[in-house]
């Protein structure tokens, strides 16, 4: 890693990796701060057998700016690996860099940097789920998003640049409110006492809701994936609605509960499976669930919450992480261009 300045303009591959889809792109980011995405994919991560592959195809395709990489990805790093159950293949970071011929290589918690690429959304990237709440609220920034897990981060503002706090809330305890969601906690721990969060608000969380709901009722399954669970919602199948209204209303309990934790002055939601089911949204219980919070109550009601509608989210954040971790380093005498660091946000 150079130290200057300088270096923040060179191109350099930022990617976004899921545990469906692995977004991939090569950027540019200027001495103003601007973030140029010069080239972009989107890959299937059950089409290639490593993310090695699916990186190595994306290469292939580019002329120059490869060296270096910033890679935000689901999980945590550990021992050189990240270890995630989402993911459909182990990764070893020194593999991969040494199959790549990498030069830097940096790792960081994927809602880490959504929650750095949240500050790069434009107004028409965002969409405002609780209208009506005061949108100039300051104070943290939570990002949180229910895709094939549930994760989430803090990011706090100073004057030195963003100070960003991954987590692992997907895999807190599930909290029932209701009946029914005890119900669906006792059919849940029929194969492990500990019931993850993500185990419902996700896109296999609405599927597990889902099963629960039509063992509880003694009705046969009809559908398998959270599309087909959508689709039978609004062709009426009784189930798949209260399986989707269900999702809904933990949904903004979850998001309640980390409001609540992080004293958030805005939520912004990443994608995930939530898009597919806005229409759902106004008629379920996810408004009186993010407010529930007993003396809280107050401090939820004026806390605004977006969705947030770019699919490139993940990339602008590590490449926006890359260009913030450059100047920290600019005059750091220790940094080796032979040595691919390993981060983890937070720990740079």
């Amino acid at each position: 890693m150079q130290g200057n300045l300088g270096s923040i303009a060179e191109r350099f591959v930022a990617a976004d990796i899921g545990g469906t889809h692995a977004r991939v792109a090569l950027v540019q980011v200027a001495g103003d701060g601007a973030i140029d995405v010069q080239a972009y994919r989107k890959y299937n991560c059950a089409e290639f057998p490593s993310l090695t592959a699916i990186l190595a195809d994306f290469i292939a395709g580019q002329q120059g700016g490869t060296e270096r990489m910033a890679i935000a990805s689901a999980g945590v790093v550990l021992d050189g690996e990240v270890i995630n159950s989402n993911l459909p293949w182990r990764v070893s970071l020194a593999e991969m860099r040494r199959e790549l011929g990498l030069r830097e290589l940096h790792v960081i918690n994927d809602f880490a940097a959504a929650a750095h690429g949240a500050g790069r959304l434009a107004t028409g990237d965002l969409r405002l789920l609780t209208p009506g709440v005061d949108t100039s609220r300051s104070g943290p920034m939570l990002v949180i998003g229910a895709g094939t897990g549930l994760g989430a981060a803090i990011c706090i503002s100073t004057v030195h640049g963003n100070v960003v706090l991954p987590t692992e809330a997907g895999m807190t305890a599930f909290a029932p409110v209701t009946p029914r969601e005890i119900e669906i906690l006792r059919w849940l721990q029929r194969d492990s006492r500990h019931v993850a969060v993500e185990q419902l608000v996700s896109g296999p969380g609405l599927a597990n809701l889902y099963r629960a709901i039509c063992a509880i009722d003694g009705v046969a399954t009809q559908f398998t994936t959270p599309a087909d669970i959508s689709n039978g919602a609004r062709a009426g199948d009784a189930q798949a609605r209260d399986a989707v209204l269900s999702f809904c209303a933990l949904l903004g309990s979850v998001i309640g509960d980390l409001a609540v934790i992080s004293c958030a002055g805005s939520v912004h939601v990443a994608g995930g499976v939530l898009p597919q089911l806005l229409e759902f949204l106004p008629h379920s219980d996810f408004r009186a669930r993010l407010v529930d919070k007993g003396a809280m109550r107050v401090f939820n009601e004026r806390v605004p919450v977006w969705l947030i509608e770019n699919e490139r989210l993940g990339v602008l954040g590590a490449a926006s992480w890359y260009q913030q971790h450059l100047r920290e380093c600019a005059d750091d005498s220790r940094a080796d261009n032979n040595t691919a660091r390993q981060e983890w946000a937070g720990t740079a």
